[in-house]
């Protein structure tokens, strides 16, 4: 029997078939890819402001992931979360098996290579902790927050799920990658720029993201509602 759930404006089906989840996935994905690789660099504007190259695509992932969950609630957000991760694994895989495999004569960028795209597992292990708690995080205030609110002031779920999810991804990843390795004082630095510059692109696209996500509700035909749903991350 086909369960179907009441929406603000539809019914829809549980099993139902989207035409653009399949490509938010993608998108999602390579974000993801994109702003792991960019994160190997460090960028200073007036000798004050560091963060890594990736600060500037990942706040992307967080507004794919609230609309993601705001439009197709958090099972289906929860399964592009995992893809992603996947995605990230295979990208490590690759970038090490091609790292270790024998160089050609007179190819003389082995040490660039690794310098840029070698694996590093601790700062692997840093991406991969804070992606999987912070997006998870991310979803599941704002699919509480929805219903809690009955749909009203998207604003405050966006920002609020953000700021939760980002803290913790941002505290998570410069603890594992960076204690002991650099200074605690420009740790902070880091922390601080990183942290308010992701809250910034939040803030800044959100009248973007406002029309995308109500774009993306109507072509979809679905406002989903996160009642009686298993949050359990592993439920996959």
């Amino acid at each position: 029997m086909v369960e179907y759930f009441k929406l603000s404006f539809v019914y829809i089906a549980k099993d139902m078939k989207f035409k653009y989840i399949d490509i938010l996935t993608a998108l999602f994905a390579v974000v993801l890819i994109l702003s792991n690789i960019t994160s190997s660099k460090i960028v200073s504007f007036g000798g004050w402001i560091n963060f890594d190259g990736g600060t500037i695509l990942f706040p992307l992932a967080y507004i794919f992931g609230d609309l993601l969950t705001e439009v197709y609630g958090y099972s289906r957000a929860r399964r592009v979360i995992w893809i992603g991760f996947a995605m990230n694994i295979l990208m490590v895989l690759i970038f090490w098996l091609v790292a270790v495999l024998p160089a050609a004569a007179g190819w003389g960028l082995q040490d660039s290579y690794n310098n840029i795209l070698g694996v590093i597992p601790r700062i692997v292990l840093a991406s991969l902790t804070a992606y999987l708690v912070g997006e998870f995080l991310n979803s599941y205030v704002l699919a509480k927050l929805k219903v809690k609110t009955a749909g009203r002031f998207f604003w405050l779920r966006a920002i609020g799920s953000t700021a939760v999810g980002q803290f913790l991804d941002t505290t998570i990843f410069i603890a594992i990658a960076f204690i002991g390795v650099l200074p605690l004082s420009l740790l902070g630095t880091i922390w601080l720029t990183n942290y308010v510059f992701k809250i910034s692109v939040e803030i800044i696209l959100l009248p973007v993201t406002y029309r995308v996500v109500r774009c993306f509700k109507q072509k979809e035909g679905v406002d989903y509602y996160d009642r009686g749903t298993n949050f359990n991350p592993l439920k996959i």
